[in-house]
This record gives C-alpha cells, structure tokens and sequence, in this order.
C-alpha cells in the first residue's frame, strides 16, 4: 500500500485538479470521485486532512468509510 506523508496529504486536496483524499486512524481514503466530496470538500471539511477526530464526532462515525476506496496509509 503507498505511503503518505502529511506533505502529501495536504496536496492532495482536491482542488485544481488534484485527487481528495483524506485520512483517517492512519488510513488514507480516495474521496476523489465521491458525490458528498465535491471539489475535495465535505459540510466544511477540504479534503487533505488527517479527519480522525471530525469523524469520530460525525453523525455516521466511521462506519461509512467502509464503502471507500483505500489510497494507502498515513505515515
């Protein structure tokens, strides 16, 4: 699986072009193509975060991210 550095968890942020992904429990997710992710962007939250704490207090925690693709891993 690839890895990630926080540098480039930043960059990809899902604007001008770049994929969004996200990162959660040290798990990177692809939320490039995903309808609630628009332009990397999710009710406030841009995309190349590390989200861990956010989800934990969103109302469908982090069971949702078993229906997105995994990028690889936050090192």
């Amino acid at each position: 699986m690839k890895e990630f550095t926080k540098q480039d968890l930043v960059q990809n942020n899902g604007l001008n072009g770049r994929p969004a992904y996200i990162a959660v429990n040290g798990t990177v997710y692809d939320v490039t193509n995903n309808n609630h992710w628009p332009k990397g962007n999710h009710h406030g939250f841009q995309a190349g975060q590390d989200l861990t704490n956010k989800i934990s207090q969103s109302p469908h925690g982090t069971e949702i991210l078993k229906k997105i693709n995994k990028a690889g891993i936050l090192k």
